[in-house]
């Protein structure tokens, strides 16, 4: 089965891309959830974070906090790794399973560090929703109400813009309107299916599980 990578900054407009191809009908497994999941309360992954960082990293009801725990690991390179270390090899094995799991034409892995994690080794083909970085920021501090320091420090942790579209197979420039981006995503699947039609087996890409 064809799997399809998507990936870009953070406020790029990749949730409204997930959204349209599942209204597609397409199988779209969220890396945000799969994150969510497995550091869900009473998760060894959880246990593993709390002892890392410190239990003042959870809310009172066992919960992660994840803002505190963002502005944390954004602002030190070495936490942010640290957290990586525990959450990434969970992640992949998480959507490994799904994406073999299976049975559509084609299906899509909407991860944000595709790139930067190695995980586009899971996937046969890299989509990446482009956006520039002065828009992303913009839409990160409204979007999040975070401040601009922070907003840099969390563009800065993910791949450039460069890098990604260098790693691209498949583009989506979201700088025009929502029908536009829509639109895109109509013409993307319609190629994914004659693509899924005619492939036999997994790309070079994916040499890994």
């Amino acid at each position: 089965m064809l799997t399809i990578g998507l990936t870009g900054g953070i406020a790029s407009g990749k949730s409204l891309v997930v959204k349209s191809f599942v209204t597609l009908g397409v199988p779209v497994l969220d890396g945000d959830i799969a994150a969510r999941e497995i550091t869900a309360p009473g998760s060894p992954a959880l246990r593993k974070i709390a002892r890392r960082f410190g239990t003042e990293y959870l809310h009172e009801d066992g919960r992660l906090n994840r803002r505190k725990l963002r502005e944390r690991v954004f602002a030190d390179p070495t936490a942010r790794k640290a957290l990586e270390r525990i959450t990434h090899p969970l992640i992949r094995a998480r959507l490994i399973a799904w994406r073999d799991a299976q049975a559509a034409p084609y299906c899509v892995l909407a991860v944000p560090l595709l790139i930067e994690s190695g995980m586009d080794r899971l996937v046969d083909r890299v989509l990446v929703i482009d956006t520039p970085v002065a828009v992303q920021k913009r839409r990160l501090m409204t979007r999040d109400g975070v401040s601009g320091i922070l907003a840099r420090q969390m563009l800065a942790a993910q791949a450039t813009r460069k890098k990604r579209l260098a790693c691209a197979d498949d583009v989506i420039r979201n700088h025009d309107s929502r029908a536009e981006l829509r639109r895109a995503v109509h013409r993307l699947h319609e190629r994914y299916l004659r693509l899924a039609r005619t492939s036999g087996k997994r790309s070079p890409r994916s040499g890994n599980p």
